[in-house]
């Protein structure tokens, strides 16, 4: 973000320009919201591999909570892992799995959005490592998830989906994958047990 689109401590760079910077290098493309859309609209975009983002920028009286994510959750956890080829087809592909699911699916989907893309750990080099928007964009909460406290879980979309969480609080349950590739393989035999009124 600094070399390609102007990111400083003195400056935050317009959507426009991250999302030109995104699409060269993976095709996704930033679409700005004013606000949180239903998860069905939200995981239909990533499909396509457009990511809704917000343009607004947390209180500074609250630098380390914001109830909704806000540019520097969306510029500093989600906008650098787009950029990872292998990240945006994982994404890419909880999308396409979205396309023609029934709401209990969708509900499904989302959680495992909540727990790979905001709230995901990884193994690389056998160590654990965080990668999801919401723990890099906290570092409260990336302390604790790193911590040995909460209990960690192999992601597995069946059971992920179907885990229930906090939203403002830390989590007390994460997955982890193996890797993106793993986890995007999941993911694909997951979604072909989908039923939908059409193919994908």
């Amino acid at each position: 973000l600094q070399e390609n689109c102007g990111y400083s401590e003195d400056d935050i760079p317009q959507l426009q320009q991250v999302s030109d910077f995104l699409k060269s290098v993976t095709g996704f493309q930033l679409r700005p919201v004013a606000g949180l859309l239903s998860s069905r609209d939200f995981l239909a975009g990533l499909a396509f591999r457009v990511f809704h983002s917000t343009q607004y920028i947390r209180h500074h009286t609250r630098p380390h909570y914001t109830p909704e994510p806000d540019v520097c959750h969306e510029l500093l956890g989600h906008v650098p892992l787009f950029a990872d080829p292998a990240f945006a087809q994982f994404s890419q592909e909880i999308g396409l799995a979205s396309l023609g699911a029934s709401d209990e699916y969708i509900e499904k989907l989302a959680t495992c959005y909540w727990f790979t893309i905001e709230f995901g750990v990884t193994k690389q080099n056998g160590q654990l490592k965080a990668y999801g928007a919401g723990l890099l964009s906290s570092f409260g909460e990336l302390e604790w998830c790193l911590s040995g406290k909460p209990e960690l879980r192999s992601f597995e979309p069946e059971t992920t989906g179907v885990q229930k969480y906090p939203i403002t609080e830390h989590q007390p349950v994460y997955f982890v994958t193996d890797s993106f590739e793993s986890a995007k393989q999941k993911m694909i035999d997951f979604a072909a047990t989908i039923p939908r009124p059409f193919g994908v």
